[in-house]
């Protein structure tokens, strides 16, 4: 083989070692991370596996989403998820703490398109969801408590009940039950704060289950073992699409976002910023309509839902307004502040 030749084959050799290298770094192809069920099914249909299909290169959708493991992977230096679905108190911890990567919003232009509240310069919002009443068709054949005034009504509304396990989401919920108006449960305080701890424990000897998995709520409720629980809107619709006795309402729902962040020190952030701006197309927004189970985050992509669908989009208009959007930055400040008196709470 002649030099020039053999140079020009080296550095072909090269350039398809660094392409391959930018599509799968360390070995390992790029690693989407979610919670798993019907959220993760959802963002491999619209977002992730057509990302991998368009860039050419194999992705890998895990779950379940664990803040405490990409920590800990960051702190060790071993990272093994390039894109993370978190909730969007750890988009708010990972900037304090120092283990998520800082976005570079140039290089996500479609995030332009998106309300201001859905964007972080740790994280960007991709999917809507709630934390929603669900009931037990057997346990209430007619329907359920339309309200968390009414959740916590145990004889009206008599039987079991589930919560989720942290002070998320029951901070909201328990202001709502005691009468505090939507537009005054944000900003949190320590006023605030107590009143909902009392309002649980007041609850507390009807709570059997302190739910931490999204599965949890539809599957108890199915068997009977509980008659009421809080939920994941996108989990109770994939439930009862598949015929289980379960119900659900949206009226006092807590409206929160599916965000996506990039753990510090991942080899592939590039990529990652890629995925993001992909997700956030309008193109890809739309896909979540057909899979009815957890709602785009760009306004525009609901345009073209029929009235079925709309029916079951969190931020469709005659939904969202009967809502409560949830404030993230304020929900992880309550959940720091206030870690030690809810551990006392659910161990007294």
């Amino acid at each position: 083989m002649r030099r020039r030749e053999f140079l020009m084959s080296v550095a072909a050799t090269g350039a398809m070692a660094g392409l391959a290298g930018s599509a799968h770094a360390q070995d390992r192809p790029f690693t989407f991370t979610s919670w798993g069920g019907a959220l993760s099914n959802a963002e491999k249909e619209a977002f992730i596996d057509p990302f991998g299909t368009l860039k050419g290169i194999p992705v890998v959708n895990t779950s379940p989403t664990e803040t405490a493991k990409i920590k800990a992977m960051v702190q060790a230096g071993k990272v093994e998820w390039d894109l993370v679905d978190v909730g969007g108190r750890t988009v708010w911890q990972g900037g304090k703490e120092g283990f998520l990567e800082s976005l570079d919003l140039a290089r996500i232009p479609n995030a332009a398109k998106l309300e201001k509240g859905w964007v972080s310069p740790f994280g960007v919002a991709t999917s809507t969801g709630a934390s929603i009443i669900a009931w037990s068709k057997t346990a209430f054949p007619e329907a359920g408590p339309q309200s968390w005034a009414e959740f916590w009504d145990v004889k009206r509304f008599p039987g079991a009940r589930g919560l989720y396990k942290y002070f998320y989401y029951n901070y909201e919920a328990a202001l709502l039950a005691a009468g505090v108006k939507r537009e005054e449960v944000f900003p949190y305080t320590t006023e605030k704060a107590d009143m909902a701890l009392g309002k649980i424990k007041e609850l507390k000897p009807s709570v059997s289950v302190w739910w931490g998995a999204g599965a949890q709520p539809p599957q108890l409720l199915s068997t009977g073992e509980l008659a009421l629980s809080s939920a994941w809107s996108g989990r109770m619709l994939a439930a009862e699409a598949e015929g289980a006795p379960v119900g659900h309402t949206y009226n006092d729902g807590i409206a929160w976002a599916n965000w996506w962040v990039i753990p510090k020190g991942s080899p592939n952030r590039d990529l990652a910023h890629e995925a993001i701006d992909f997700a956030l197309a309008e193109e890809q927004q739309a896909k979540l309509l057909t899979l009815k189970t957890y709602g785009p985050v760009l306004g525009s992509a609901t345009a073209g839902a029929d009235a079925e669908t709309a029916r079951i989009l969190v931020m469709a208009p005659d939904n969202v307004k009967n809502m409560l959007i949830l404030n993230e930055e304020e929900a992880n400040k309550y959940s720091y502040e206030y870690e030690e008196k809810w551990n006392q709470l659910m161990l007294g």
